[in-house]
């Protein structure tokens, strides 16, 4: 393969949202790890990716922000292993905080507990458990995003400081050791906040594609999720990098 052709490849997959690590693009297409990283340095002088420790992420805008409905239609099996794994974490009688998001509606499909109560600024979460008579659902109010269907604002926040919960289940856009985890619109980063500060337990729920990125807003920074980060795939490497902020990554 040519280094043009292999350069483009690399770009498509940074594009199309995909986490990409230079020793993992070494090995795929089979060259060293020096000429993996001249190509992401030549990609990101004409402005097409930033490189960060070890691999590289897209450069569009930060504040750029998919649908909901773009979002249910990438990577739907990972965020539904993801919910699977994240329903099971909770139990009889819990309190739980559910934040918005498609792999967050998941863990509510995949609900196996008995007498849980669920606090929600997802209009569609709400729904999806509005039907369970073993469920009691509180929905937070405030100011619905049309993009997103979160509920966001004031009046969002003042619902959620007013309960102390066993555990949060998290979703985020971005999440990277050096610059935190994030989110595109602050609005949402200050709901995200609130609910992690009213939380006994906090579980980030991120699909693979989602580490290495940065967006707009941040939410916290790594060290402040405890205690887990649940999500589909992880080498051991990067999950003792994890570890050693404090933060245990769970895949299975």
């Amino acid at each position: 393969m040519f280094a043009e052709e292999r350069k483009s490849k690399i770009a498509q997959m940074i594009k199309e949202g995909k986490s990409v690590k230079v020793n993992e693009l070494a090995k795929l297409f089979g060259v060293s790890e020096s000429t993996i990283r001249r190509d992401l340095n030549e990609l990101e002088s004409l402005g097409i990716v930033k490189r960060t420790h070890g691999g590289a992420v897209n450069n569009f805008a930060t504040t750029f922000e998919l649908s909901f409905a773009e979002k249910e239609d990438r990577f739907a099996k990972e965020k539904e292993y993801i919910g699977k794994l994240a329903a099971k974490y909770i139990e009889d009688g819990d309190t739980i905080i559910l934040d918005s998001g498609t792999t967050t509606q998941y863990i509510a499909r995949n609900i196996k507990a008995k007498n849980v109560i669920v606090i929600t600024n997802s209009v569609n979460i709400a729904n999806e458990l509005s039907n369970r008579e073993d469920i009691e659902v509180i929905v937070t109010g405030g100011v619905i995003r049309s993009k997103t269907k979160a509920l966001v604002g004031d009046i969002t926040q003042s619902t959620l400081k007013q309960f102390r919960c066993d555990k949060a289940f998290i979703a985020a856009n971005g999440v990277s050791i050096e610059f935190g985890v994030t989110t595109p619109t602050h609005l949402e980063a200050a709901v995200k906040r609130t609910m992690i500060e009213n939380a006994k337990e906090v579980f980030l729920v991120a699909d693979s594609s989602k580490f290495g990125q940065v967006t707009f807003a941040l939410i916290c920074p790594v060290d402040r999720l405890n205690n887990y980060i649940i999500t589909d795939k992880m080498d051991e490497k990067q999950k003792q990098e994890f570890k050693a902020l404090g933060v245990e990554v769970i895949t299975e």
